[in-house]
């Protein structure tokens, strides 16, 4: 991770950690490396929050102002940019989000032309550009040159390359939705403006609740964050199904008819089942992170389906599967990655995918998931002095070990350090609540005694 992009782009409180100054900046660059040999072409999207509108213009500005033609796609999904950024040949994609964190955040997500997260060495080279420290083509370029005349480029209107995602996405449902009652959670978010759609032209009964962003309320008590107000929706009306989604609809957890909630591990178990029973599931892999749940790991064992472990964050988990070849993948969050129809999590996608396992098996969601049983989980974090430190002494090591050696095959403990902050993470899966947090607090009680607590 650089200093400014993370595992999920530029990321930060809007107008303090990401200000207009830092898209303008970000724009002026993409405009300029994308455009050394013909003009460039990139295409925008945004999510509802307020500050979007301020980040989606000043990026433009400057991408126009280093002469590129841009197109705008308005409030939209990370997804549907992804996907229009690799089906109508542009140079690379802009994102305008921060994803599932309060209206106050806000991110730049950058995407290479195949709709891809956009390559480390790009992104470390417009960090340059933004420390002033850019250097390319054997010259240093303290600022980049400005377009003039006919040279400066246009921003123009793009929302068809929306609606022609929205028909991608209809396009790929196997079967009509007509009598089933389904309830979505839009999160005030970018979903409102697609996945309704979507849902109603598949014949479905649609309930919508959070439809009404008003710049302030994206994500708010609502939404994939915040599943209790659908479980509850589900239940009271009788609906057959839920979904929710994030700010940016790349996520997606369930409800079942009965208001419990389906998580993103549960899901990928699902699919995966029935993507073997119609010998689909290639190369017989699921690709999770280490923060799925032990209960996955025993059902795929029961189910006789491999997986594979990355690093938390669906960039990883996508880097996996185009190495290998595998077809799904995901984290218990939510990001669902099909990589036969997406280049990245697509909440929508994923909401499709689980209507098509309930119609085509004449199940509902409850019953589909009878196979996985959820481990409860506890999670500590320790501040620390130093993460690294902390994690290698010897004493921390033989209490991690001792509790893994007691939990056997019974559950699991896993410590790991925080990408962003000075914590390690403390986490236990047991057959109970009480057995988890008793092993976990085990552990941090010798961290804390060792002398690492911050």
């Amino acid at each position: 991770m650089g200093k400014y992009f993370g595992t999920d782009g530029f990321r930060g409180k809007a107008g303090e950690g990401l200000t207009a100054q830092h898209a303008y900046e970000i724009g002026r660059f993409l405009g300029w490396y994308y455009g050394r040999n013909e003009r460039a072409r990139i295409v925008v999207g945004k999510d509802t929050r307020r500050s979007s509108y301020m980040l989606e213009y000043a990026i433009s500005a400057g991408m126009a102002a280093s002469g590129a033609e841009v197109y705008l796609l308005h409030v939209t999904t990370t997804p549907s940019v992804s996907y229009v950024t690799r089906t109508d040949g542009f140079d690379c994609g802009v994102m305008i989000s921060a994803s599932h964190n309060p209206f106050y955040d806000n991110g730049i997500k950058l995407m290479n032309r195949e709709g891809e997260k956009m390559d480390e060495a790009t992104i470390s080279l417009v960090e340059d550009y933004l420390d002033g420290k850019l250097e390319l083509d054997g010259q240093k370029w303290k600022e980049l040159p400005l377009a003039t005349g006919d040279g400066v480029g246009a921003i123009v209107d793009h929302s068809a390359g929306r609606n022609r995602y929205i028909g991608y996405l209809i396009s790929l449902a196997m079967y009509s939705f007509k009598g089933k009652k389904v309830a979505l959670d839009c999160a005030n978010g970018s979903a409102w403006s697609i996945a309704p759609s979507v849902f109603k032209a598949l014949g479905a009964e649609v309930s919508i609740i959070n439809d009404h962003p008003d710049g302030l309320n994206i994500n708010t008590d609502c939404g994939s964050t915040h599943i209790e107000g659908l479980k509850k929706y589900v239940k009271e009306n009788g609906m057959d199904v839920g979904f929710a989604f994030d700010g940016d609809a790349d996520r997606c957890l369930a409800v079942d008819e009965n208001g419990e909630l389906v998580d993103g591990d549960q899901i990928m178990y699902v699919y995966a089942c029935y993507m073997k029973e119609r010998d689909k599931l290639v190369n017989n892999t699921v690709v999770t992170t280490v923060m799925s749940n032990f209960g996955l790991y025993k059902a795929l064992d029961e189910a006789g389906i491999d997986y594979e472990k990355t690093k938390v964050g669906d960039k990883y988990v996508y880097e996996n599967m185009v190495q290998n070849g595998h077809r799904i993948g995901g984290e218990q969050s939510g990001h669902i990655i099909f990589s036969k129809y997406a280049r990245t999590g697509d909440g929508i996608l994923t909401a499709l995918k689980v209507m098509e396992v309930m119609l085509a098996k004449k199940m509902s969601l409850s019953r589909l998931t009878e196979g996985m049983t959820v481990y409860p989980q506890v999670l500590i974090n320790v501040r620390v002095k130093d993460k690294k430190t902390a994690q290698e002494d010897p004493a921390v090591q033989a209490a991690v070990q001792a509790v893994a050696d007691e939990l056997g095959d019974t559950g699991r403990i896993l410590v790991r350090e925080s990408g962003t902050e000075p914590l390690v993470r403390v986490m236990v899966e047991a057959e109970s609540e009480d057995r988890c947090r008793e092993l976990a607090e085990r552990v941090v009680e010798v961290i804390r005694a060792q002398g690492h607590g911050a």
